[in-house]
């Protein structure tokens, strides 16, 4: 049979027509959540607690792209992380590439159906930390066709499922410029996306990413857009940094508001289908490190802020962090479930934060479903700086990564590794959570990349318990009066050249204990930790020369990946290393683990094919090295009489 042809024809089958709600299979991985509401759940149970033992590789996609040289008509550019999570419908996987190509493959045995390539490199690098990485796209049907949605930089392109071809009626030849229509005009080399779009009904929502280091005056803002699936018209705009008569504008003091930039949405977000509620993770103003331009809470940075998805109307937000001066944007998608608390049943909404903290909320209402106490913080001595003078405390649940930094926190491994620790921070100043950037420099817990990741985390929801994977890994953040450029316009900025560890053999050794990273259960219907484990290791602190003598334990590893879980009992994730493992859900004891060779530094996901064989996938590597690969059972083989 036609490839083409059947994959248009299963398409047509399997989808109901009902497009604000759309039928999800429980066998499919049909958005990048698992399921609107991003709880990473599925009720498959073939691969369970007894067998996974048993999982072995069942087939590997190479992804095939390369450094490109500048030419006349392209800028060089090259392939980053392969972070993404395919979507699996009817037996066929849909997923994006560094490059921001869209593949879709056949389920089953890898092989690919066909590919489009939007030549996002012709323009160079992307002007973001990570370089070209994408973590997925989204879909829309009406029950006759199917559409694939992927934001490609500035572009939005509406795709044929059924084989790749643009849509010609959906914006100009199948595409919509994201940044005509912004509250200002921009540089569009400067606005880019690294998390799939959001559908919902006959829209389909998109944010977008700003490289940190842009900090000029109207840089790109953070404006939230939802366009029309069909013909691509935009439907409504949110501003994230309120304009004149706009809600919260008020909290941008000294007119800041009109040149602003950032507070951005690039973490992926989720939707509540029944309610049309769309939840938002807002991330940080422009600067990240210094507010003396910006003076004044500055909502809606690092936000959740739950909007009408019909309409673009705010209808409630909590703000996680006030004024912020530490990154610490909201960097994974808010996850919807119904929880029972004291004999209460609440459709729930948890923020799991760069601070460690799970902030949870009536979904409907934004009330915290505990308290959120308003507590006294370090003042800032930066000069033109007022931090917040308070900052959010949920009471519960207790947070799931380590938060602040002492001398108590230093490694110990042995006597000489503590002095040299000690002597690593003398003359910086280290205290809790929320102790401002500093010229003399400030050692901040947790650093940069969390917390929590993007990866976020999985919900149960038979048993209402969260499952969060968490980075224990300082930053040094010594601010700096930088150069001025056409990219960087500051009184201050970050020192990247700061820099904690002891050196070996070309590796910098953590000057803080372990763990570096670990995995989380948290029950959400009484806000009580069940269980943490270290997840991962860190290879080159064991093969450290100062180390190499130690009979170390697994360390756990930093990264921002996330796991998924399982109805039969299983957590899988990699945390950001280079094995995926399959958790026990009771206790988070290892049960299988595999060396995938590389970096799995991608979310994984599960389905189950009409063959009935359930399937494990995660993408590995990055650059030239990229592989998509796939898990399973073995299969049986047949007997004589077959």
């Amino acid at each position: 049979m036609n490839r083409t042809i059947g994959l248009l024809a299963g398409i047509v089958v399997v989808v109901g027509a009902c497009t604000s709600a759309p039928v999800i299979r429980d066998e499919e991985w049909a958005v990048y959540g698992g399921d609107p509401g991003g709880m990473k759940y599925s009720t498959l149970t073939a691969i369970d607690r007894n067998n996974v033992h048993d999982l072995t590789p069942a087939w590997e996609w190479n992804v095939g792209e390369h450094r490109i040289p500048e030419t006349d008509s392209t800028r060089a550019a090259r392939p980053g992380n392969f972070q993404a999570t395919p979507l699996m419908i009817n037996d066929t996987l849909f997923l994006s590439t560094p490059y921001n190509r869209v593949v879709a493959l056949d389920a089953e045995t890898g092989t690919e159906f066909w590919s489009y390539d939007p030549e996002a490199y012709r323009w160079g690098q992307p002007s973001n930390g990570t370089g070209f990485v994408h973590r997925g796209v989204a879909t829309w049907t009406d029950g006759k066709e199917r559409r694939v949605f992927i934001n490609s930089r500035w572009r939005l392109i509406a795709l044929d499922a059924a084989n790749g071809e643009p849509i010609e009626g959906f914006g100009d030849d199948g595409e919509v410029n994201l940044v005509e229509d912004l509250v200002w005009e921009v540089n569009s080399l400067h606005y880019t996306n690294t998390s799939p779009p959001v559908v919902y009904d006959d829209l389909v929502i998109v944010g977008n990413g700003v490289g940190d280091r842009l900090t000029y005056e109207n840089d790109p803002p953070g404006d939230v857009q939802a366009f029309n699936v069909r013909t691509g018209k935009r439907a409504w705009s949110f501003h994230t940094i309120p304009q004149a008569g706009e809600f919260g504008n008020e909290t941008w003091e000294d007119d800041s508001w009109r040149h602003t930039g950032h507070t951005n949405v690039w973490a992926p977000f989720t939707v509540d289908t029944e309610r049309g509620l769309v939840y938002l993770p807002v991330s940080t103003p422009s600067n990240d490190w210094y507010g003396g331009a910006r003076k004044g809470d500055n909502l809606f940075a690092e936000s959740i802020v739950c909007l009408d998805a019909k309409t673009g109307e705010r209808v409630w937000h909590f703000q996680t962090v006030h004024h912020g001066l530490w990154d610490y944007d909201i960097p994974a998608p808010p996850v919807l479930v119904t929880i029972t608390v004291d004999g209460r049943r609440i459709d729930a909404v948890v923020v799991l934060g760069k601070t460690g903290f799970a902030y949870v909320f009536d979904r409907v209402t934004g009330e915290p479903v505990w308290p959120i106490e308003e507590r006294p913080v370090a003042a800032s001595d930066v000069p033109g700086e007022r931090a917040a003078a308070t900052q959010p405390f949920p009471i519960k649940p207790a947070p799931f990564a380590k938060q602040g930094l002492s001398t108590d926190d230093l490694i110990d491994f042995t006597p000489g590794l503590r002095l040299r620790a000690l002597r690593q921070v003398q003359g910086y100043r280290m205290g809790p959570m929320f102790t401002p950037p500093s010229i003399a420099g400030t050692i901040m817990m947790p650093g940069v990349i969390g917390g929590a990741g993007w990866g976020g985390g999985a919900v149960d929801p038979s048993t209402g318990v969260l499952f969060v994977k968490a980075s224990n890994n300082p930053a040094l953040v010594r601010l700096i009066r930088p150069a001025a450029s056409d990219t960087i316009q500051a009184d201050f900025g970050y020192d990247r050249s700061a820099r904690l560890g002891i050196p070996g053999d070309g590796n910098l050794l953590p000057i803080h204990k372990p763990p570096y990273g670990t995995v989380t259960a948290i029950d959400l219907n009484t806000g009580e930790r069940l269980w943490q484990v270290p997840v991962g290791d860190t290879p080159r602190v064991h093969d450290h020369p100062l180390l190499r003598e130690l009979d170390l334990p697994p360390l756990g590893v930093s990264g921002a990946p996330g796991p998924i879980v399982t109805a039969s009992g299983l957590l899988f994730l990699t945390g950001g290393g280079s094995v995926l493992y399959a958790l026990d859900t009771v206790d988070g004891s290892v049960l299988w683990e595999a060396d995938l060779g590389a970096r799995g530094y991608a979310v994984p996901m599960t389905y189950q094919t009409r063959s009935g064989r359930q399937f494990v996938v995660i993408a590995t590597g990055g650059g030239e090295e990229a592989v998509l690969k796939a898990f399973a059972l073995p299969t049986q083989e047949a007997g004589p009489d077959e």
